[in-house]
């Protein structure tokens, strides 16, 4: 049975049904309160339940952490940026944890970023070990993922794009809002990983809606197993999993994109981000954004994390 965790300033809780019971534990960290799992279940099991409206709540994943993100992971997203899914290969890039905020903390856009983009994604939070030569099987991959949380990876597209910059332009302070529950779930729940549905809205406005089946090219356990072969990962670090289609970047046609690969790069990267003048999905000061992710009849539900983003 899943059990909800939340964070503030100063501790933990369990999420219950009419509000927040709080953890007798001395955890610092994400990995340190995961090998607690007396404190959790204790929790669990009844106490002072104070309401929901009076907590404050912050990233249940703690920083300093491991934050390793899969690159174009589903095949609507693939398509959406001129690429061919079958073709995709398996790929990873780090983000810096100090980009970690909260469920509900302001989006800060750099001065210098002109377009700034959004993608929710599932985050998997890991409960054990995974050492660097680890055999990763389809019946012990659950065994190395705690729980799974709600992120956003938020994006500067005009620094990742001219640059292929991907660390800089998603390792901006805010620009990996994580939460609102870290989400424990058991063998059976994770199993139900494919029926999960990935939401994001901008000013109430559905921009991503997709369900994990049918759309995700490497599941968790291929990821895993991916990551097995050169990065260790330790109780507390996030892995990304990837964004379905319908955040603001999408590749222009393809006879432009033929025209393009003839420019120079500079000339081609200018004359794109022109083009993306007139683009009206990037982020814009003010704006309000909400992902949550949730199988359709509720029994895994993740929360809804809404941030309002701000210039600098």
């Amino acid at each position: 049975m899943s059990v909800s965790i939340l964070r503030t300033a100063d501790t933990w809780w369990v999420q219950t049904a009419d509000g927040a019971t709080k953890i007798d534990t001395r955890a610092a960290s994400t990995g340190e309160l995961l090998a607690d799992r007396a404190a959790i279940d204790a929790a669990a099991a009844g106490g002072e339940v104070v309401p929901m409206d009076g907590l404050r709540l912050i990233s249940p994943v703690t920083t300093p952490c491991r934050v390793v993100a899969q690159m174009t992971n589903y095949a609507s997203h693939v398509k959406d940026s001129g690429m061919e899914p079958n073709s995709t290969p398996l790929t990873f890039f780090r983000k810096a944890s100090g980009s970690i905020s909260g469920p509900f903390d302001d989006i800060v856009k750099p001065a210098h970023v002109k377009f700034l983009d959004y993608e929710v994604e599932i985050g998997l939070v890991i409960g054990r070990e995974l050492p660097v030569g680890a055999v990763v099987t389809a019946a012990t991959w659950t065994d190395y993922v705690a729980g799974l949380v709600v992120t956003n990876d938020v994006s500067a597209r005009d620094i990742q794009l001219p640059k292929t910059q991907f660390y800089e332009a998603k390792s901006y302070p805010t620009f990996t809002p994580v939460g609102p529950a870290l989400v424990l779930l058991d063998a059976g729940e994770l199993g139900r990983f494919g029926e999960l549905r990935l939401r994001l809205r901008v000013n109430g406005e559905l921009r991503q809606d997709m369900r994990v089946a049918g759309d995700m090219i490497y599941s968790p356990l291929q990821a895993l197993q991916g990551l097995a072969r050169f990065q260790q990962l330790q109780p507390g670090d996030l892995v990304l999993t990837g964004t379905p289609v319908g955040t603001a970047l999408s590749a222009p046609a393809k006879p432009v994109q033929i025209v393009s690969s003839l420019l120079p790069p500079a000339v081609k990267w200018k004359a794109f981000f022109k083009s993306q003048l007139g683009n009206a999905k990037y982020l814009h000061d003010g704006d309000v954004v909400e992902a949550t992710v949730g199988t359709d009849d509720g029994a895994i539900d993740l929360g809804t994390q809404r941030t309002v983003v701000r210039y600098k």
